[in-house]
């Protein structure tokens, strides 16, 4: 488990519009932690929230589309 692998995870999701759309679609915070690891990331939910917390509102903005979808755990 990695932080490095959570920032390669939000950088997928900034920059591919489709991977966007599936971690949207996941009900929750378990689902998109499992939707992840089955992608090939392997975080924890306290390591995405770190880096979420380092991320501008810029940032998360274009991410999670003016809120935060990418909200684990």
């Amino acid at each position: 488990m990695s932080v490095e692998s959570a920032k390669k995870f939000i950088e997928k999701v900034k920059t591919d519009e489709a991977f966007a759309q599936k971690v949207k679609e996941c009900k929750d915070s378990e689902a998109r932690l499992a939707f992840a690891k089955a992608s090939g990331f392997d975080f924890t939910a306290e390591e995405i929230k770190g880096v979420q917390t380092e991320l501008s509102d810029d940032e998360l903005d274009a991410v999670a589309g003016g809120g935060c979808l990418l909200m684990f755990g």
